[in-house]
C-alpha cells in the first residue's frame, strides 16, 4: 500500500464547508433514504436509516454534519460498523458512514482521517518500518472508532500511539484539536465517548522505527491468536462486555480469581463461562462456544435476541459473583 496524501494536515484544517454551495450540493445529492443498516455493521443486524451518507473524506463528513444540523435531525457516525448493535426498528436522522483511504506518513508519524480502516494503517506502518500498532491487525473498524472506544489488546492501548486528535464539536460547529492528555483515555473510555457532541475527524499516530521482519512476525502472531481464540466464522460486534477490575474484596470471596492478579482485570469471558452460558441461544443469536464474551449471529439474528442474551448474562454473573458487567457494545435505538 502506498501513501495517499491528505488534502491538508489535520491540525491545519479549521474551515467548515457551506452545505448550500454548489460543490456541497453535489455531495449531498448522494444522501440516500431508508438504507438497511445491517449491511454496514459487523453484526449484520439492524433496521433502516432514515437518511444515510457515505463520507469519503473530511470535507464530505463536515458537509453532512452541517446539513443534518440545519435540518435539526440526529447524527450518528457509523465508521466500520463494529462494536454496535442497531435496533431492528432502525435509526431516525442521518447515519454517516466514514470510509477513507486518506493518510500520509511523515518520519515516525501517521496522519490519518477517521474513516481509515485499522487494517490499512497496519499495512502502511509495516511498509514504512514503523511499529506500535501491530495489534490493530484483525480488529474490524476504523481509527475513529478505535480512538472513540479507547481500544486495547495484547497489553497495548490506543493511548500508547495517539499524539493528537481533531474533532468537530457539533454543539458549536467548531473544529477542535486534542492532544493525547486532552483525550482522557482510560479503559474503554475517552472524552469523545463521554461527550456525544464530539465527532472525530482525523488523528496523528506517533510510532517507532523497527525492522520490518520483526513487525511482520508480531502481526502474524497476533492474527494467529485471534483466529484460534475468537469466533471469526460468524458475524459479531466484538466483545460484548468490559472486563472487570480485580479487587481484594472479590478475591476474598472467590480466591480462584487470583490467577488474574497480573492484569488486575477479570475477563468477562471467564465470568460468563463459569456461569455455564457458553453456547446458549435465543433465536439466531448465540453466546459463542469459542469465546464467551462474544455473541454471534448464526444467520438471521434480531437485535432483540441479542438483548435478551445480554440480560441473561448480566443476571447470571451478578447472581453468581455479585459483579455487574458493563456493556461494551453500544446499543443504538432512538425511536
Amino acid at each position: 500500500m502506498t501513501n495517499i496524501p491528505l488534502q491538508r494536515d489535520p491540525a491545519k484544517s479549521k474551515e467548515i464547508p457551506n452545505p448550500n454551495d454548489e460543490n456541497s450540493k453535489k455531495f449531498l445529492s448522494r444522501i440516500k433514504k431508508n438504507v438497511l443498516l445491517k449491511n454496514y455493521t459487523t453484526f449484520k443486524i439492524g433496521g433502516r436509516a432514515e437518511y444515510f451518507f457515505e463520507a469519503n473524506n473530511k470535507q464530505e463528513l463536515l458537509i453532512a454534519i452541517k446539513w443534518a444540523q440545519e435540518q435539526g435531525i440526529p447524527i450518528f457516525v457509523l465508521g466500520g460498523g463494529s462494536n454496535v448493535l442497531i435496533s431492528d426498528k432502525g435509526l431516525r436522522g442521518l447515519v454517516i458512514r466514514t470510509k477513507s483511504k486518506e493518510l500520509k506518513v511523515q518520519d515516525d508519524r501517521i496522519f490519518t482521517l477517521s474513516g481509515v480502516e485499522l487494517f490499512d494503517l497496519v499495512n502502511i506502518a509495516t511498509d514504512n518500518d514503523l511499529c506500535g500498532i501491530e495489534w490493530f491487525f484483525g480488529i474490524p473498524g476504523t481509527i475513529g472508532g478505535a480512538v472513540y472506544g479507547s481500544i486495547s489488546a495484547f497489553d497495548s492501548s490506543i493511548k500508547d500511539v495517539v499524539q493528537s486528535v481533531e474533532a468537530i464539536d457539533i454543539s458549536e460547529l467548531k473544529i477542535k484539536n486534542f492532544q493525547k492528555e486532552d483525550c482522557q483515555f482510560a479503559y474503554k473510555q475517552s472524552i469523545f465517548k463521554k461527550n456525544k457532541n464530539l465527532i472525530i475527524l482525523s488523528c496523528v499516530l506517533k510510532l517507532k522505527k523497527e525492522n520490518k521482519k520483526i513487525i511482520k512476525e508480531q502481526v502474524d502472531s497476533n492474527l494467529t491468536y485471534r483466529k484460534k481464540s475468537h469466533p471469526l466464522k460468524f458475524p459479531s460486534a466484538g466483545c460484548v462486555f468490559e472486563n472487570y477490575p480485580l479487587s481484594g474484596l472479590i478475591l476474598k470471596e472467590f480466591p480462584e480469581l487470583k490467577q488474574f492478579n497480573k492484569t488486575e482485570m477479570i475477563p468477562a469471558a471467564y465470568l460468563i463461562e463459569k456461569c455455564g452460558l457458553k453456547g446458549k441461544k435465543i433465536g439466531n443469536a448465540q453466546i459463542s462456544e469459542i469465546h464467551a464474551n462474544f455473541i454471534v449471529n448464526l444467520g438471521k439474528a434480531k437485535a432483540e435476541d441479542v438483548l435478551r442474551l445480554v440480560k441473561i448474562i448480566k443476571q447470571e454473573v451478578k447472581g453468581k459473583f455479585g459483579i455487574v458487567l458493563k456493556q461494551e457494545v453500544q446499543y443504538l435505538n432512538n425511536f
